[in-house]
């Protein structure tokens, strides 16, 4: 039976939700794909669940593809193994947890590493039983504190979440392999255009990590790509160092006065009024090294601070620094963590207590008098000069050259990437895009298995612990990224694979021989086996219609109408705007 717009549980709408702020969360809601319950929380109506399903489907099948099983774990879960593995703690205000009646704590679960963990560790024993591959199609919840986009980032989603069980290393990798192919397979099956780049593993662990990326203007993640393949977040990309220099023939270290110079703007346009450079070019903020004081944060409550010396045209990432200081939090330091450490002298701060000759020896680092450890940028390696903070009020120091006049305890890749810098493997200059996460792929190795003891005994008959491999896809969020990458000012244009019919009939006027021509036309159609959506509302205008057909996003549309009376339909075929009139015996064959 066609699903008739007449009895199907429907209602669209003219006007934008008033919280949408992305197209795909504006679309999704007026054509009647999904209703809002709660912040980041969604009720799917029939529309929407038939592309959900749809997208489940394709997933399945190549899940069990690759040599993947599934199965299915209760949402809400027990403390207890996430307390081994301490992720009850890590996940801080993420997760949601309560109590039952007898006050025992319970989560409702994020994710599922400690279940699939312990279910093989109660079942398996042997490396005979290995490897195996488990997956399911799950909801998960996170406590987001901002959610918003619709289903780009809800606090209830659904995720394929998969993991793969291993003897040893070398037999992960082709688990890992398996579980990468199949992914690339399941977004070109569902006609997503992605991206694989390098990804952090961030608190899952872990080794090689991939992460999937729609490219998309309002994607959340920032990624690099040269014209030679490569491709990472921003956060995994580390900065090749510049060779050295010869310290030789440097300047000597000179303190100059440096009044209102707030910014690297002032300092820079201040240098080059007062200070000539020795080869005649003009100073840039680029020969300025900006010394930023950061709070780090442990997972216990303990504050401590670190100052990282970066090139001074270039801004500290965010997401790079959270990588760089993980699992510490990171943000700027405040006025009271200046008052508490008086030899930071907040605007001139630098590497040393410098007025002419080192006065005061290193005055950060962690072997200072300040305890402070200091950082600086891969760029600033033995031989680099730079104007920086001379560690005294309203004076900068010029040509203070690392490796003679200071020493850093250690390297932090915080700094900003930009468009035109060299990608690490030499393949050209980056370029910056943005994108939507759709799906990652790690080598989670042996955290998991260690924390919760899952060993099987190998061909020696020696207990070993057993390496896994993570893999998942966000199946909701899915649902969104193919809404915004399909859609024009009218409504949605789903792709086929995806849209939840094959055709979309619409019966407009009044004659009856209209309704019946149409009633007949999809039952032809599927016959043949397609899906038919058929517009059978007798009340309703065929403005009112056509805009719903178009709202609604089913790409191919048979109109029924005036011409019947000369045996012909309109066909409508909104991804590629074509529109013709055809026979009415040849639609079928036309939709084939």
């Amino acid at each position: 039976m066609p699903i008739r717009l007449s009895s199907l549980f429907l209602r669209t709408l003219r006007e934008d939700p008033a919280d949408a702020e992305v197209d795909s969360h504006r679309l999704l809601v007026r054509a009647g794909y999904i209703r809002r319950a709660a912040p980041g929380v969604y009720t799917w109506l029939p529309l929407g669940l038939a592309v959900k399903a749809k997208i489940e489907q394709v997933v399945r099948e190549e899940m069990n593809a690759a040599g993947a099983q599934e199965v299915f774990f209760p949402a809400l879960l027990p403390r207890e193994p996430f307390e081994k593995t301490n992720r009850w703690t890590e996940y801080g205000d993420n997760l949601f947890r309560l109590q039952d009646r007898k006050k025992a704590d319970y989560l409702l679960a994020p994710t599922h590493e400690e279940m699939f963990t312990l279910l093989v560790k109660d079942l398996y024993s042997s490396y005979k039983d290995l490897p195996l591959t488990l997956y399911q199609i799950q909801n998960k919840y996170r406590d987001e504190a901002r959610p918003r986009a619709g289903l780009l980032r809800g606090r209830e989603f659904v995720m394929k979440d998969a993991y793969s069980f291993d003897v040893t290393d070398e037999a992960l990798a082709v688990s890992y392999r398996a579980q990468r192919d199949a992914y690339e397979r399941i977004f070109t099956r569902l006609g997503v255009e992605y991206v694989i780049v390098k990804a952090d593993a961030g608190a899952m662990g872990g080794s090689a990590s991939e992460e999937f990326l729609s490219p998309s203007p309002i994607g959340e993640d920032t990624f690099v790509r040269s014209s030679g393949g490569f491709a990472a977040n921003v956060e995994a990309v580390a900065i090749a160092s510049p060779p050295a220099q010869d310290t030789a023939n440097q300047p000597a270290a000179v303190v100059h006065d440096s009044p209102n110079t707030p910014t690297i703007k002032t300092l820079v346009d201040l240098a080059n009024s007062t200070v000539k450079r020795a080869d005649g070019r003009e100073w840039v903020a680029a020969d300025t090294l900006k010394n930023v004081v950061l709070a780090l944060t442990d997972q216990k409550g303990k504050r401590s601070l670190v100052v990282v010396g970066i090139p001074g045209d270039r801004e500290v990432d965010a997401k790079r620094a959270e990588v760089a200081f993980a699992p510490n939090d990171v943000e700027p330091a405040n006025d009271e963590d200046f008052a508490k450490n008086p030899g930071l002298v907040k605007g001139y701060i630098g590497p040393v207590a410098f007025d002419g000759i080192r006065v005061a020896g290193a005055q950060l680092g962690k072997d200072s008098a300040t305890k402070i450890p200091y950082l600086v940028d891969p760029r600033v390696v033995a031989g680099t000069a730079w104007i920086t903070g001379a560690n005294l009020a309203e004076k900068h120091v010029f040509d203070l050259v690392a490796g003679r006049d200071f020493e850093a305890d250690g390297f932090a890749d915080i700094a900003e990437l930009r468009a035109g810098d060299p990608a690490p493997d030499g393949s050209g200059p980056l370029e910056l895009a943005r994108g939507i996460e759709i799906g990652h792929v790690f080598q989670l190795g042996r955290k998991y298995a260690e924390a919760l003891d899952l060993k099987v005994l190998d061909e020696n008959g020696k207990l070993v612990t057993v390496t896994m491999g993570s893999y998942g896809i966000g199946v909701t969020r899915l649902v969104a990224v193919l809404a915004e990458a399909n859609h024009d000012e009218k409504g949605l244009i789903w792709p086929a694979a995806v849209s939840p019919a094959d055709v979309y009939v619409v019966a407009t006027g009044k004659d009856e021989a209209v309704y019946e021509a149409a009633e007949k036309l999809a039952a032809e159609l599927e016959a043949k086996g397609k899906t038919v959506i058929l517009d059978d509302r007798a009340k309703v205008s065929p403005g009112v219609k056509f805009s719903d057909a178009e709202l609604i996003g089913v790409p191919q549309i048979i109109i029924v109408g005036k011409g019947l009376e000369q045996g012909e339909v309109e066909f409508w075929n909104r991804a590629t705007a074509e529109r013709r009139s055809v026979g009415l015996e040849s639609a079928v064959s036309l939709i084939e």
